[in-house]
């Protein structure tokens, strides 16, 4: 069995790719679920991600959940940024349309995160209603998607 060997270049842009996709998508979270909307509050969001490893003892668990939350959301980040470095090579329209991949990826990992992770973690949870699922897509696209899109393949010029 081999292990993967990614090289300094690779680990800095899928470092940076989940750096900047990570805090981006986080705030955007914050501002439009707990800003605009007011649905709920950052903390709150924070332990919504605890509870998917802590279960409903996440949001009783204070700063120490919402830590966990926070560095779980950069975890989820990294692998996308990985999953995408993985592919890159051998997906050549990604190479050619920077744009276009990172709104298809956004898509992706919508999908991904609410028809598969979510619905295993979360046994029994509704999927969203069509404009809830549309504002996630969206900001997926903007704030995940495309910077991965952008960031990763840098370091494969």
């Amino acid at each position: 069995m081999s292990v993967l060997k990614i090289g300094r270049s690779g680990r800095n842009a899928i470092l940076s790719a989940t750096l900047v996709a990570g805090t981006l998508d986080i705030l955007a979270a914050f501002l439009v679920y707990a800003v605009i909307l007011g649905k709920t509050s950052p903390a709150r969001i924070l332990m919504s991600i605890a509870s998917g490893i802590f279960g409903k003892a996440a949001y009783s668990g204070g700063t120490p959940m919402i830590i966990t939350g926070l560095l779980l959301h950069f975890l989820i980040a990294l692998i996308f940024s990985i999953f995408y470095y993985l592919i890159y090579p051998g997906l050549s329209f990604l190479r050619r349309r920077k744009l276009v991949s990172g709104i298809l990826y956004g898509i992706f990992i919508w999908l991904v995160m609410n028809l598969g992770v979510l619905q295993i973690v979360f046994e029994g949870m509704p999927l969203p209603d069509p404009g809830a699922a549309l504002l996630g897509i969206a900001i997926l696209i903007v704030a995940v998607g495309i910077p991965i899109a952008y960031i990763v393949p840098a370091s494969r010029r």
